[in-house]
């Protein structure tokens, strides 16, 4: 008697082989909970941060024009996003990294059956590809998406998905739910403004080359945007009523010569970019080029015609990206400050969808041209599988030896300085040495420096005056705070770039040049240093004490102002 398995269709099996995989490669997450080792950069450092910190301010529903003052001495509420999000819920409402894993779930789940939903019913239809189709949208839901970007880019097959059936005039409710719900968890200006400019688009080419002015569709695209910007209701509200200049007027994008443009083009073609890392240059690429190939040889692009498309959309998309930057955009950008706000280079966000898209139809023109093309398709599928498992959080930050969640926050070492202390935290302002302040964040502290890119310009400047001298010493410091400024941090010239020295360092800092007087003006009492400072006496700090924790990846020398 045959078992229920061995019943299923072949693509049925396929399909649960693939939800085991899904399930196996989200498992750490879970099981090692705040031991689990996760990005930093853009996550542990920041998002995560903030979230605790709307959650412990009780600002998550806060005032349009309200600040939280554990931050910088009044952080506008704007600067965190809406609280229509459902990534703020979670957070809101559970543990950060229960909250994280439970995230990652949802999206990588929604990722799998939109690029399957997609495939299936618009890119490849029939069971002799039902292989392809499965296993292509496992690797797309695997990808190292940025975490608090949510849906914003790997959502991207489930919206075409929708729009493609409702183009077609072959749509359900389902397709205008998909539409409704997407934006509660996503971001517009992080990866669906470009997607629908681009659905946008297609609406167009329709209407001119094809005579075919979709209403339905139109009205599908204005649909989903009027939801994005009634969820973003704050966004919207500071674009149309401006406050004082905010950090964001500094930010300048115009900086690349021609040559490092180029450059960069094929860096981002090649490698890609961190926030839609796509893991595709060990097997997707070659693979497209050998499948261009195969295309060119057998004369089959007018069959291939969307392949084609694709694998030249992959390169402009690299090279808009590239050239967003290009130093001779300068003085346009002066001229228009929109320009330089919002960062039109994201349309390279789009490149997952477009990626994993041109890895199934590469396998798909393989798959058609003899079994020996086709075992090299199933030998492709599974190396990708293999390095995106390569690529899982836990085996890749593991091994780098990033701190785990729990190393990185610290939570009972930070208890020990709060005690240590012994005031009221609102009562005093802290800033972190080679330290994120987004540790002093988490742990309740109120920090004169902050991890964000919007925040008033009038503090920028002041906050400046405590590192003017080190930021005098490094131009590249300079630079880097005073044409963008996201991180004010207290920079050191010794230090650089780097904001975490961990416990093992042997660091230390021997010529620090601080305006400790303007620190203390602006409420500042104490300092947070991972390494030690030589001279603290030359810029009036006392070293209190050191703090030392099992379970933390820091050594914090607490320094006081006098």
């Amino acid at each position: 008697m045959k078992t229920v398995v061995e019943r299923w269709s072949q693509e049925k099996r396929y399909l649960f082989i693939a939800i085991v995989l899904l399930g196996m490669y989200l498992a750490p997450m879970f099981i090692m909970g705040e031991n689990s080792h996760i990005r930093l950069h853009d996550n542990l450092d920041s998002n995560i941060a903030w979230y605790k910190v709307l959650k412990d301010n009780q600002q998550l529903f806060g005032p349009i024009d309200d600040t939280i003052a554990q931050i910088i001495n009044g952080l506008p509420r704007n600067a965190f996003g809406t609280e229509f999000s459902g990534i703020e819920w979670l957070h809101y409402f559970l543990p950060s990294m229960t909250a994280y894993a439970i995230s990652q779930a949802i999206v990588r789940v929604f990722a799998f059956a939109g690029m399957y939903l997609l495939l299936k019913k618009h890119f490849m239809q029939g069971e002799v590809f039902g292989a392809i189709r499965v296993f292509t949208a496992l690797a797309f839901s695997l990808t190292p998406f940025w975490p608090s970007g949510m849906l914003s880019t790997l959502g991207h097959p489930l919206a075409l998905y929708a729009f493609l059936n409702i183009r077609s005039r072959d749509s359900s409710y389902k397709d205008w739910l998909i539409l409704g719900l997407l934006p509660f968890y996503s971001s517009f200006v992080l990866g669906f403004f470009f997607f629908l400019f681009a659905m946008g688009i297609l609406w167009l080419y329709d209407g001119i080359f094809r005579k075919d002015w979709n209403g339905r569709f139109l009205g599908g695209i204005l649909f989903m945007t009027s939801m994005y910007l009634l969820i973003e209701y704050r966004l919207v509200y500071s674009l149309v009523f401006p406050g004082e200049p905010n950090s964001r007027e500094e930010y300048f994008s115009a900086y690349l010569s021609f040559r490092e443009s180029v450059r960069l083009i094929f860096k981002n073609y090649v490698v890609g970019h961190t926030h839609v890392l796509t893991l595709h240059q060990y097997v997707i690429l070659p693979l497209s080029f050998l499948a261009l190939g195969i295309i060119l040889w057998k004369k089959l692009w007018k069959r291939e015609r969307r392949f084609v498309f694709l694998f030249v959309l992959n390169f402009v998309l690299s090279a808009w990206y590239a050239f967003w930057f290009y130093e001779g955009w300068d003085l346009l950008k002066e001229r228009i400050s929109l320009l330089n706000d919002f960062n039109f280079a994201r349309f390279h966000f789009l490149r997952p969808l477009v990626l994993y898209l041109l890895f199934a139809l590469s396998l798909r023109v393989l798959w058609t041209n003899g079994m020996k093309w086709r075992q090299l398709a199933k030998i492709a599928m599974i190396a990708q599988l293999f390095i995106l498992f390569l690529g899982n959080p836990e085996v890749y930050y593991g091994k780098r030896n990033t701190p785990s969640f729990k190393e990185f926050y610290a939570q009972e070492q930070f208890e020990e300085i709060k005690a240590f202390i012994g005031k009221p935290q609102d009562s005093y302002r802290v800033a972190s040495i080679g330290l994120h302040p987004a540790i002093s964040q988490y742990n309740g502290f109120y920090t004169l420096d902050t991890y964000n890119n919007y925040y008033p310009l009038s503090y920028k400047h002041q906050f400046r005056k405590i590192i003017e001298a080190e930021l005098d010493k490094n131009k590249r410091l300079e630079n880097y705070f005073d044409n963008w400024g996201g991180r004010c941090y207290i920079f050191v010239d010794e230090l650089g770039k780097k904001y975490d020295y961990g416990k093992n360092s042997k660091k230390q800092i021997r010529k620090l040049e601080l305006h400790t007087e303007v620190f203390k003006e602006m409420g500042g009492e104490y300092f947070f240093s991972s390494v030690p400072i030589l001279n603290a006496s030359d810029n009036q700090l006392k070293l209190l004490k050191v703090f030392d924790h099992k379970d933390s990846a820091w050594r914090i020398y607490l320094y006081q102002a006098v």
